[in-house]
């Protein structure tokens, strides 16, 4: 058992001199025959591509300061990708490419594109993508592109690589016409069996090193950790976990068989790494870890990617200044969030609706004071959405908070997240129940509306976006009000938060105003 663990260091020099240092974590002795690994690994950057910029700072600090009798690996465990965008989809291959990184997972957004879209975008790529849970017919162009597993050689060591598409990709793509092409096993108990005859495979051909690339999420890692026998380190994503240091029963476990198994998670959206290195014997079993987290914005931006992405995206155009703004909620999905809070204002005002409505996950970036630009917004809207104007009823509307409320409360997590509002403000207690909720107009009005008895007769314009309107399991699911829409935009609602910064020509203040409440 573990007796001790490095503490994860919080300021990126500190990475220079982990390499003094004497104490790590310990299952067992060195010997002759140890092989020692360094891993850096990020997961759900979500194309945040000004991070990126930042994280290949981190990457060449990383290979600058590791020792060169380490085996030195670098991999994604999938969603570094986001959104119908193909040119942001195609920086952030370049960032993949540009990093130096081996592999990666197939995670839910790397689907966002059509599958013949993103084959093309990414068809330079020099890293693999991998998904054994996953078989793409034959005429699916991305089908070439996806492999199970293969096999890493680094200082004559060879390392058995899987990768995991997520189980619930279903639930988590726009596009589900093109989900049966894809094949992917929702089932991980079928899985794990699969899992365990590649693992047997690569011990046959006397490969003892396997690393999983789990876009799975962190409770079916643990399933896999518990079930299997001869996996060392599951890289993981998807729930957006940051896990750091090394602790029994969060990130280490241990296999059928009794050895240890390293689970990590680097949080969401770029906003940290890791470092993870291990020793291992001659047996393939680690005798040493240490899992260090790096904070990204410690970091500054990286001038030769900036220049790189921006002749991709092209240059930014400066729409305003933010003179304050509070910080992003850590429970980002389950409060209300000042930063959804002036999007949304901005929709309402920009569209002249009476209500705007999202989901909270929508928004995956901050606004920072300083000047912001046209980059910075797309950032904060990346997915490439499509702005709606449609109508809804009274009842469609309390139904769809009540729905989402009651659904986030439930999970530790608060997934899949409240209703962020404009127009309207509510009320909730801890078990999910909306106890309240008040219309408000233009002027300042407010009225409240009878959550018990909502009107079907009584309708109200709104904006949102395909997505947050039609997706049944992570919107509003509204799909009928999609189609039923007075306007779709082409374009997301980066494009028309800008607009409104300009009309506004001042300075900006991000701040809450209560209209999201947890009464108890």
């Amino acid at each position: 058992m573990i007796t001790g663990v490095y503490n994860a260091y919080n300021n990126a020099n500190l990475l220079k001199s982990y390499f003094n240092k004497q104490n790590c974590s310990s299952f067992g002795n060195n010997n002759d025959k140890t092989v020692s690994a360094s891993i850096f690994y990020v997961n759900d950057l979500h194309g945040q591509n000004i991070r990126m910029e930042k994280l290949i700072n981190a990457i060449n600090q990383f290979d600058t300061f590791t020792p060169s009798n380490k085996d030195k690996m670098k991999f994604a465990s999938g969603d570094i990708m986001l959104g119908e965008d193909e040119k942001h989809v195609k920086v952030d291959n370049k960032f993949l490419n540009l990093g130096g990184f081996l592999a990666t997972a197939l995670g839910n957004h790397e689907c966002d594109l059509p599958t013949n879209q993103f084959a093309q975008i990414i068809k330079d790529k020099k890293y693999k993508i991998l998904g054994l849970n996953m078989n793409p017919s034959e005429i699916n162009p991305i089908r070439p592109l996806i492999e199970k597993s293969y096999i890493q050689e680094i200082n004559g060591h060879k390392y058995g690589i899987i990768g995991l598409v997520p189980p619930d990709l279903h639930i988590h793509v726009k596009l589900q016409e093109h989900l049966p092409d894809l094949h992917v096993e929702q089932d991980l108990k079928k899985s794990i069996p699969e899992i365990q005859k590649q693992v047997d495979e690569f011990e046959k051909q006397g490969i003892n090193k396997i690393i999983i690339l789990s876009h799975a999420g962190y409770r079916q890692d643990v399933e896999i950790a518990k079930n299997i026998k001869g996996v060392d380190i599951i890289l993981g994503a998807h729930t957006h976990n940051l896990l750091e240091n090394i602790k029994e029963n969060e990130n280490l476990f241990y296999s059928k068989t009794g050895e240890p198994i390293i689970i990590t998670q680097a949080g969401r959206d770029g906003e940290h790494f890791g470092v993870l290195n291990v020793d291992f014997n001659e047996n393939g079993i680690i005798t040493k870890v240490q899992n260090n987290i790096g904070d990204t914005d410690k970091y500054s931006r990286n001038m030769v990617a900036r220049d790189i992405f921006e002749n991709i995206l092209g240059k930014p155009e400066k729409v305003g200044y933010i003179k304050s703004a509070q910080p992003y909620p850590k429970d980002f999905l389950g409060s209300e969030n000042p930063h959804c809070d002036f999007i949304m204002d901005a929709l309402r005002s920009e569209l002249n609706t009476d209500i705007a409505f999202m989901n909270s996950a929508n928004i995956r970036g901050k606004f920072e004071p300083g000047d912001i630009d046209t980059r910075d917004l797309s950032i904060i809207s990346p997915f490439a959405n499509k702005v709606v104007i449609s109508r809804a009823t009274e009842e469609e509307i309390v139904n769809a908070i009540k729905s989402r409320t009651k659904a986030s409360m439930k999970t530790k997590s608060h997934r899949p997240g409240l209703v962020q509002v404009s127009g309207l403000k509510y009320t909730f207690n801890s078990a999910g129940e909306v106890l309240s909720i008040t219309f408000i107009d233009k002027n300042g009005k407010e009225t409240p509306i009878d959550i018990n008895n909502p009107r079907k007769d009584k309708f109200y314009k709104i904006c949102s976006d395909d997505y947050c309107l039609g997706s049944e399991e992570m919107g509003l699911g509204l799909p009928h009000r999609l189609k039923e829409a007075e306007k779709i935009f082409d374009h997301d609602k980066d494009i028309v938060v800008g607009e409104y910064i300009k009309h506004l020509n001042k300075p900006i203040e991000i701040k809450g105003d209560g209209r999201i409440t947890k009464v108890d």
